[in-house]
């Protein structure tokens, strides 16, 4: 059964937006958001015949080309023309399930009614989402301040016929797509095609993608700690609510309550203590899991804003019978956040790698890398050399793409964001968390079978189960690149309700 989401006014959360994207949901334009649509459009056509002055984007050339004034007769040409020469796009494709959020935000920011464009050029790009006709855009060419220009003329260029598309798992032209689906291109009018390349549709795109694997992250990353914790013979003492009240620091407070939760009614962590403390990869789940926890809520109150805003230029205010030109495509607020959730996120593997390094240490009664016949057998040695190597690759890429900045557009355009850069890393640095966490929950998985039988809590023996089921304890030496991408698998397949 298919549901259908109106686009509408209404606040879109990061959790309507995952419940659009995992069930079959179409959209539709609400009467409402069709309304302020063909409102904003009459008005501009309106203002066209009437107005002498030159409007920048409307009826001007672009960038430094500003002062440029184009004639009536050609203002659907200078549209096209604009959508032609900004594709410019390179590197790797984007991947197509951010394609499809890049649409239905774009969707989302044109619906209300503050940026001339003409329903049946909204309604198209509905059908390319309805439809999964998904355009080929690439990572590379928006500095993330005059929007993403680049990536969105890509996104766009199906809608006059032009660029290439995904469509039933092939790779077809525009041109193709318009004529297997009967369709006519669309013909821009004034401000249209400045309309659908301003915009920080990919900056945001990948930014709630992101979030939405970030959240899932986020949740096992404290389960597997336990999981490590119990494999090491931790103690319990670093999680008593009683430190974090003192300390109230919202993340903090809340992953000592879940570590506490998860190690309920487990035999190991009740069981006689010989060491007094545990190390800081340990000790300090609560404060470092929490500060990320933290920066990942601040990014989220970001890119919910964001995707419920106006991000093109100008902007057209009906009721005030004005049109103004600013900044609002400027990336910067996402620029900071992507490159805030960037350092997090890097910060989380960075912890994991030292408690996959304490597991093999042969310490508190475990073998040296955590296998029997130590020596003739290698054991974990070298999972721990993966997790460190892309836990330093995670450090190059937290550092922020938000402080550089070039000049573009021959001046016109002197500060950029680069939110797109930050976007694009960040990325890598959230697939590599969820390989340094396998790695961890590997190694953690294995430290627990020598503490038998002795048992953990009912939900951690639970999870290490499920996980058993794809990955077997490592009793001789054995080729552990497939153990490890079974440890990913499994990790990407587990559900976590992200409310």
């Amino acid at each position: 059964m298919t549901n259908t989401y109106y686009i509408s006014n209404t606040t879109l959360s990061l959790e309507e937006l995952h419940r659009i994207l995992t069930q079959k949901t179409t959209l539709a334009l609400s009467e409402e958001a069709t309304a302020n649509i063909e409102k904003c459009r009459t008005y501009l056509d309106h203002k066209m015949q009437t107005e002498t002055n030159p409007i920048y984007g409307i009826n001007t050339g672009f960038g430094s080309l500003c002062n440029v004034k184009i004639s009536t007769g050609d203002l659907t040409t200078l549209q096209e023309n604009l959508m032609k020469s900004h594709a410019c796009g390179t590197g790797d494709e984007v991947p197509q399930e951010i394609v499809k959020i890049m649409l239905l935000l774009k969707i989302q920011s044109l619906s209300y009614g503050n940026s001339g464009v003409q329903v049946e050029t909204v309604q198209r790009l509905i059908d390319f989402y309805n439809h999964d006709i998904l355009p080929i855009v690439y990572t590379q060419g928006s500095l993330g301040a005059s929007g993403d220009l680049s990536p969105l003329a890509h996104l766009c260029l199906p809608l006059i016929g032009e660029g290439e598309v995904m469509m039933n798992g092939k790779r077809i032209t525009a041109k193709e797509m318009l004529s297997q689906m009967n369709w006519e291109m669309i013909t821009l009018k004034s401000k249209e095609g400045l309309a659908l390349l301003n915009g920080t549709q990919f900056m945001s795109s990948y930014g709630t993608y992101i979030l939405l694997k970030t959240k899932k992250l986020s949740y096992l990353a404290d389960v597997i700690a336990a999981v490590s914790l119990e494999g090491f013979d931790g103690r319990i003492d670093p999680f008593n609510k009683l430190i974090h009240l003192v300390r109230p620091h919202k993340g903090q407070v809340t992953t000592a309550a879940f570590m506490t939760e998860l190690l309920q009614e487990s035999e190991l962590i009740k069981q006689p203590k010989e060491h007094v403390q545990d190390p800081y990869s340990f000790r300090c789940i609560p404060q470092v899991h929490g500060a990320s926890k933290d920066a990942i809520e601040y990014v989220e109150k970001v890119f919910k804003t964001e995707i419920n805003s106006v991000t093109d230029n100008p902007n057209i205010f009906v009721d005030e019978d004005i049109i103004v030109s600013g900044g609002n495509f400027h990336g910067q607020p996402l620029a900071l956040a992507l490159d805030f959730l960037g350092i997090a996120l890097a910060e989380i593997g960075n912890i994991s790698e030292r408690r996959t390094y304490q597991l093999i240490s042969g310490l508190r009664g475990l073998p040296p890398f955590l296998v029997n016949n130590p020596g003739l057998n290698s054991g974990f040695m070298i999972p721990q050399y993966t997790a460190a190597s892309i836990v330093s690759q995670n450090k190059q890429f937290a550092t922020p793409a938000s402080i550089d900045s070039i000049v573009s557009s021959n001046g016109q355009e002197d500060h950029v964001s680069m939110g797109a850069n930050a976007a694009t890393k960040t990325l890598k640095i959230v697939d590599n968390l969820e390989r340094i966490l396998a790695i961890e929950l590997f190694n953690a998985a294995q430290a627990l079978e020598f503490r038998r039988p002795l048992k953990s809590s009912p939900f951690i023996e639970e999870f290490v189960a499920a996980f058993r089921k794809e990955v077997s304890m490592v009793e001789d030496d054995r080729i552990l690149h497939y153990d490890i991408l079974n440890s990913i698998r499994f990790l990407n397949n587990y559900s976590v309700d992200l409310k």
